[in-house]
């Protein structure tokens, strides 16, 4: 349903009393208008500066209302049945007097054919109202409505338009999430920046995203560049995730495709979870935004279920996107000692990640499974699980060759066969902590590092593998059950045991 057939329900059901979170006040007054023309309702805005207005031109007489008291009196004397949008209203939520006189208004308007909407751009109400107010989230444009933007500024005088169909709809897509008035200031800043709109001005709209993203307290936004050759083995994961390399294109869509969901990533720590998600960012081209629960939490009342809301509003926004939750047992797991604050903000994110209906594809990364609540994982949230092992002497030695490129240096210069025996039990983060190890030798003996060097390092650690059998042990019991997938093919499997 769209927000008009939404209001016009609302109206038609009488409902006294609507908040219209949105920060964008004028999109939002044309779709109201639309409503009320379309359906011959009367309707006035009111707001500190201008007082009352008529917003379709059809009521003879204007009412005075030079303070909010005042508005709200007028309203409830007012023999007009019209909608009334009170807008910047929530910046009296504070006043006690005119909270009251609200709640008074819109407990008596239900009785009658007028119905008053509060535009707001943020979702906290007074306590008071949660029981008479609807509350209802304004959608951003559409892709439609981002064209139409688009088609605006290409018909201004003086503007060059040099876009192909496919570079026309990759713009338009990566404006989505954007609100009508900055999809316009960045298309406009694009013409401006060479006097022509053309295929290189989408990195334009990725950098704008870039700047929404840094107004959440709870987002981080990734340069995801990492590729699947700088992942060492787990060969099931990446064959999954480059059969869904296209899944967010229009190709996709006219095929009858669903956008994936997301994936839950299980295991041992240091095995690659973290850097399989910004793996997956780099693979499919996509924003990469990493979630940090840690910030969600406030001191106030209702703050930390709100920041919950607005960042994944904001991913929502930016989408197509990759929503990066990490290490989330750490902030979703159950038994705090927070007054239910973390279960009151795990399931607002467990109902986001249900109910969802922009592109985002969660990468949720958990150590240890025991304390995460069932509902988490159950069938229906992610579309896979998948567990990370040990890696096996294959995979071993496909992460010694990646460590070793990434510092410049030939792989066929060391004993990688050799090295990948000698590690067995080893995680991948333990790996490249002991090819470091051996380049601060040669570096200190003013000589290339060796295998002998990595060998060495090797001997001298101590790996997860020892030094936390009992969890590990657990672990693979969990994947065993068939509670989730492995990430890496059953041949690496059996050459590791």
């Amino acid at each position: 349903m769209s927000f008009e057939q939404q209001l016009d329900v609302f109206l038609r059901a009488r409902f006294s009393l609507i908040v219209l979170v949105t920060p964008e006040e004028e999109r939002a007054l044309r779709s109201i208008k639309a409503v009320c023309e379309k359906t011959k309702r009367p309707c006035l805005t009111w707001d500190q500066a201008d007082q009352f207005q008529d917003l379709c031109g059809w009521t003879e007489s204007m009412l005075a209302g030079k303070d909010a008291l005042a508005a709200l009196e007028q309203i409830d004397k007012s023999p007009i049945e019209a909608l009334f949008v009170l807008k910047d209203f929530h910046e009296c939520w504070g006043n006690v007097q005119i909270k009251r006189k609200l709640r008074g208004v819109a407990q008596r308007l239900k009785f009658t054919k007028k119905s008053i909407l509060i535009t707001c751009p943020q979702r906290r109400i007074p306590e008071e109202f949660k029981d008479e107010a609807v509350i209802v989230d304004f959608p951003p444009p559409t892709t439609a409505e981002l064209e139409a933007v688009l088609n605006q500024i290409a018909r201004s005088p003086g503007v060059k338009v040099n876009l192909t169909k496919l570079g026309r709809e990759k713009l338009v897509q990566a404006a989505l999430g954007l609100t009508a008035a900055q999809a316009q200031r960045v298309f406009a800043r694009a013409v401006v920046t060479d006097g022509l709109l053309d295929d290189r001005d989408i990195s334009l709209v990725t950098e704008e995203k870039k700047q929404i993203i840094r107004t959440s307290e709870a987002l981080e936004f990734y340069e995801a560049t990492e590729t699947p050759e700088d992942v060492g083995g787990l060969g099931v994961l990446k064959d999954w995730l480059r059969l869904r390399e296209r899944a967010f294109t229009q190709e996709a869509r006219n095929y009858g495709l669903p956008a994936p969901k997301g994936i839950a990533l299980i295991g041992i720590p240091g095995t690659g979870k973290s850097l399989t998600a910004k793996m997956i960012g780099g693979l499919w081209g996509l924003p990469l935004l990493r979630l940090d629960v840690g910030s969600l939490f406030g001191s106030l009342i209702g703050e930390s279920e709100e920041r919950a809301r607005r960042a994944l509003q904001v991913a929502g926004m930016v989408a197509p996107c990759v929503v990066w939750l990490d290490e989330m047992e750490k902030a979703l797991a159950h038994g705090g000692q927070d007054a239910g604050t973390s279960t009151r903000v795990f399931g607002t994110i467990l109902t986001w990640m249900q109910e969802k209906k922009s592109a985002v594809f969660v990468v949720a990364t958990a150590n240890d499974i025991s304390t995460l609540p069932p509902e988490l994982l159950r069938k229906g949230r992610f579309d896979e699980i998948f567990f990370l092992d040990l890696p096996s002497e294959v995979e071993r030695l496909e992460i010694f060759s990646v460590h070793l490129r990434k510092r410049r240096r030939l792989v066929h210069d060391y004993d990688v066969a050799r090295l990948a025996r000698e590690s067995e039990g080893f995680v991948g983060a333990e790996i490249e902590q002991a090819i470091i190890d051996a380049m601060y030798v040669g570096f200190n003996s003013a000589r290339e590092f060796t295998t002998e060097d990595i060998a060495s390092a090797l001997k001298r650690q101590v790996p997860l593998s020892v030094s936390q059998r009992e969890t590990i042990d657990s672990l693979r019991d969990w994947l065993e059950s068939g509670r989730a997938q492995s990430a890496s093919f059953p041949e690496n499997k059996t050459a590791q045991e």
